[in-house]
């Protein structure tokens, strides 16, 4: 009887040092793992088709502004670059992968606002843009006024083509497509007079090998676009952490380097680094 009580004795402690085991094992391997001292993953947020800032390539490697920022930020909190996973984050799903935790950040052109300050945090802002109109190297276009009668292209349910035409040149002929890259075509063709949306966005685009020297950013500012990393609601320890690493990028110099290597090509005038914080209206 006595033998039988230490055989179950034993085989309850076995079965619960396993599972033990097992679920800590679990824990090594999601988006919260512990780095590069760990040997855990991190899951972070990015755009995959906005060249110049978050660009999934053919070979299958990332590139761009957002990356490199999101690349250093991620070393910082003691990832190697192989442990990072890319996450494509399309603008009307970022609050909800947040939320769902299918990501530990977001670095993909998102602009902090007030209305989006309610669902998720911010770190940074890291980069000040500026909605500008992308012409052709020997365009006349010199003030979003000159756009009434010329023919303007933007996204379907652009917020930047809907301002030119309802603000500013309520003349101008607006032709919307699904993406940025149907309107570059447009304005390489002729076809357009003018691409608007965030200057980076275009200085990433007027970047790429097969368009450079044929565009110009006409350098309007025509609203300021604080672009921050989003974090879940209330992962405050998490917001401190990147505002840490992004305040070292910027003293360290590779914050100007990642500019220059990503946008530079299109003689895009970058505003200084934003300070921690510092929201432009």
């Amino acid at each position: 009887m006595k033998l039988r009580k230490a055989t179950v004795f034993a085989t309850t402690a076995l079965v619960l040092s396993l599972a033990a085991t097992a679920c800590g094992s679990s824990d090594k391997d999601d988006d919260s793992g512990s780095g590069s001292s760990g040997g855990g993953k991190i899951k972070i947020g990015i755009k995959f088709d906005q060249p110049g800032l978050g660009l999934k390539q053919p070979d299958g490697s990332y590139a761009g502004f957002d990356v490199d920022v999101a690349t250093y930020v991620a070393g910082q909190l003691g990832y190697k670059a192989s442990q990072i996973e890319w996450v494509e984050t399309k603008s009307a799903d970022r609050e909800n992968a947040l939320s769902r935790g299918d990501v530990k950040f977001i670095a993909a052109t998102y602009s902090i606002n007030d209305e989006r300050k309610q669902k998720v945090d911010f770190a940074g802002p890291y980069l000040l843009a500026h909605q500008d109109l992308l012409v052709k190297k020997d365009s006349t276009i010199a003030k979003a006024t000159d756009l009434n009668g010329k023919n303007l292209c933007s996204v379907t349910g652009s917020t930047s083509a809907q301002n030119i035409k309802d603000k500013i040149a309520p003349k101008a002929n607006l032709r919307e497509n699904a993406g940025y890259s149907e309107c570059i075509a447009a304005l390489q063709s002729g076809a357009v007079d003018a691409v608007t949306t965030d200057d980076s966005i275009l200085a990433g685009f007027a970047s790429q090998d097969k368009f450079k020297g044929q565009f110009k950013l006409a350098g309007l500012k025509l609203s300021n676009e604080n672009y921050g990393i989003g974090v879940k609601k209330g992962d405050s320890a998490t917001v401190t952490k990147i505002n840490t690493a992004l305040e070292k990028m910027v003293s360290s110099g590779a914050w100007e380097t990642a500019v220059t290597k990503n946008f530079g090509p299109a003689d895009y005038k970058n505003e200084p680094a934003p300070k921690i914080g510092d929201i432009v209206k």
